[in-house]
């Protein structure tokens, strides 16, 4: 029988190896007909911690590999675009800029 593989979004990395990964369907209501979005979780195995939160990724069907992991990462799609503010503001506050340089900065590096 041949391995499941689906494409998903990394939602969770906090634990080392492994992502948790989210497959968005549509699904039609029974009664009212009108189409409601559902998400399935899956528990990946990232070997090389390759992945991070926001990436679209590959994965496919595997073994048991713990009592929540049955899939296992395939490769990356795409990349995350995501800026994270907090730590652009951290950075140059640390390096002795004020408040209103970093601010403009994030938002420069938001713009492209």
């Amino acid at each position: 029988m041949p391995k499941r593989v689906a494409i998903g979004v990394v939602t969770s990395d906090g634990a080392s190896k492994t992502r948790r990964v989210e497959l968005p369907r549509l699904v039609q209501h029974a009664k009212y007909s009108k189409l409601i979005h559902r998400r399935t979780v899956c528990h990946v195995h990232d070997e090389q911690n390759e992945s991070k939160v926001g990436d679209t990724v590959e994965i496919k069907e595997c073994p048991p590999r713990s009592k929540l992991k049955r899939w296992e990462l395939v490769r990356v799609v795409r990349r995350s675009q995501a800026v994270d503010l907090e730590a652009l503001r951290a950075a140059h506050k640390k390096r002795g800029h004020d408040a209103r340089q970093a601010e403009a900065a994030a938002a420069a590096a938001i713009e492209t």
